[in-house]
């Protein structure tokens, strides 16, 4: 492997060679600009190669590729460098993890991350490691965050001028979600933002992002956080003078910084929920080099299901946030669902492209697909919301306070779009959306924090008479209407690609791969993989010769086949 230069990264979306990055460049388009495989010829794809892991569990790995030689994941860490070529092993990585790791829907890893002569990965342990790409040695590594305390690390690293960003997992155990940068070279950390502040009360707001009633009891929820800021025995008492917590208030989309503290003095153990509101982030962050800035999406808050311990609009979970690259510091945001009752973390990652204003004027822009069936578009300068798609998937009884009986919603917590990245065709204005439709019944039920184990305050449940199914889905992000849709059989989950030769590739359940017509959704191709399809497909080309690439083990949380290969694909 040849060395991965920062030039090499920042020009990655027009390199039809290599996939440096697990979305395909910084902006995270997953567009693959070869054209060598194509509507006319793509009927003729064959396995070039297949090549089985020692781990037979879910993959959710988005192949890298480097000047012919690729890495892949599996579920418990473990990394792979292969002959893009052949599919030939070169090295295996095992990390030695310790005894505590935690994760909430199955194990997983989404990929690594390549710099210099670096290949990075989080472990399910909370680690971070940096080994050695041409022979796989442990370079150095750190710590993230402690594993006892219910954080954990499914999602790949992104290396971008030195830094290597990495979130948190771990938004069902009660942690506090964060962003972190550390030093690609030694692994020392240089700055650290907390996606949830010691103030995450909001504004108190009663809608959602789109203007749906979110059925709140705000009068119940200031009363619950003004108990909670007494002093109980044993609780240091306030000074006299005491900011009132609901004084302060930070607008949906402030510009100018996190929430500030309210209090004057420090807060009765009660108040200091912050602690364990969730937050988790699960997915890579869009990188902006022009303006220095990254955009990534916060996952629930803690427990799920349960928010009278946790009054507020609880920021910055269920948000879009930028940060200053440079310095970690806060730049704007917006909230999804403040307050969330339902699981409906944001996670699938965020893409910057040009859109249209509404004005219909270009400018720069953030999708993200939310698990409310919804593809947003934001304006890139402020986090403001310029639209939202019409819905992907049924919305019905939105939203529905959960009960101790249980009460059902549509979409179900799974979404919607779950952890599955976006593909995007810059040319078509089209972003590409992989869908679950599986109703669901949410149910409440109160417990204490359970010191980093699973808190779900409740339970989301499968209704088995309700027929699940998935779709595919073109938006037109200019406008927000659907283009086309192609329902599948099963709930969808995994990730899709488009390529500049007019097509889009994704995987389902039920191990068939397909490709479609980017532009019309005409289904041209599939192979039956013989396990679940549910990872993100990648494209390269060694020698000349274009590959499609895509791990089939299957998935823990839909509780699909399970396997261990990975497929690369080519054409004579």
């Amino acid at each position: 492997m040849s060395t991965v230069s920062q030039d090499m990264l920042n020009r990655a979306a027009t390199d039809s060679q290599n996939f440096l990055q697990t979305n395909g460049d910084y902006a995270q388009q997953r567009f693959y600009p070869n054209r060598q495989i194509n509507t006319t010829n793509v009927s003729k794809l064959r396995p070039a190669w297949i090549f089985q892991t020692e781990v037979k569990e879910s993959l959710e790995t988005s192949p890298i590729v480097v000047n012919g030689t690729m890495f892949v994941t599996t579920s418990f860490s473990q990394v792979y460098a292969l002959n893009a070529r052949t599919g030939e092993e070169l090295w295996h990585y095992v990390p030695k993890m310790g005894p505590i790791t935690t994760f909430c829907c199955g194990p997983n890893n989404r990929g690594v991350a390549v710099s210099d002569n670096m290949v990075y990965l989080g472990t399910l342990d909370s680690q971070l490691v940096a080994l050695d790409a041409r022979s796989g040695k442990v370079m150095w590594k750190t710590e993230i965050a402690d594993p006892e305390e219910g954080y954990s690390e499914t999602m790949a690293p992104t290396v971008v001028d030195n830094k290597v960003l990495i979130g948190t997992n771990g938004g069902e155990y009660g942690i506090r979600g964060f962003m972190k940068a550390f030093d690609a070279k030694t692994g020392k950390l240089i700055w650290t933002f907390n996606t949830v502040p010691e103030n995450s009360v909001g504004v108190w707001a009663e809608k959602d992002a789109t203007g749906k009633d979110l059925h709140r009891d705000i009068a119940a929820e200031k009363a619950t956080l003004a108990a909670m800021m007494q002093p109980a025995p044993g609780d240091q008492k306030q000074k006299s003078g005491a900011v009132d917590p609901a004084a302060k208030v930070v607008p949906v989309a402030d510009k100018t910084g996190p929430a500030p503290s309210t209090s004057a003095a420090p807060q009765p153990k009660a108040a200091q929920f912050y602690k364990t509101l969730g937050g988790g982030i699960w997915q890579n962050p869009a990188v902006d080099l022009e303006s220095r800035r990254i955009y990534f999406v916060v996952g629930n808050p803690s427990p799920d299901l349960d928010g009278s311990q946790r009054p507020g609009d609880n920021l910055y979970t269920d948000s879009l946030v930028s940060l200053d690259l440079d310095t970690g510091k806060y730049v704007c945001h917006l909230q999804y669902i403040p307050h969330d009752v339902w699981d409906f973390d944001a996670v699938s990652p965020p893409v910057i492209t040009k859109v249209a204003d509404k004005d219909g004027k270009p400018i720069k822009g953030v999708l993200h697909a939310g698990k409310t069936g919804y593809v947003y578009v934001h304006d890139a300068k402020d986090c403001s919301l310029v639209r939202y798609s019409e819905p992907m998937v049924p919305q019905e009884n939105m939203w529905t306070l959960p009960t101790k009986e249980g009460v059902r919603m549509l979409p179900g917590a799974n979404g919607g779009v779950e952890w599955s990245p976006l593909a995007t065709d810059p040319n078509r204005g089209l972003a590409y959306a992989i869908n679950l439709h599986q109703p669901m019944t949410y149910q409440v039920q109160n417990s204490a924090y359970p010191d980093g184990k699973l808190w779900l305050g409740g339970a989301f449940k499968v209704i088995p008479s309700e027929e699940q199914w998935g779709n595919i889905t073109a938006v037109d992000y200019n406008t927000g209407k659907i283009r086309w849709q192609v329902k599948t059989p099963q709930p969808m989950i995994g990730g899709i690609l488009a390529t500049a030769g007019g097509l889009v590739f994704a995987g389902e359940g039920n191990g068939l791969f397909k490709a479609y017509d980017s532009e019309s959704g005409s289904p041209l191709w599939s192979f039956q993989a013989g396990a679940g399809v549910n990872a993100p497909p990648s494209s390269y080309s060694v020698e000349g010769k274009q590959y499609i690439v895509v791990g089939a083990g299957g998935n823990t949380q839909l509780d699909y086949k399970r396997g261990n290969s990975i497929i690369a694909f080519t054409v004579d």
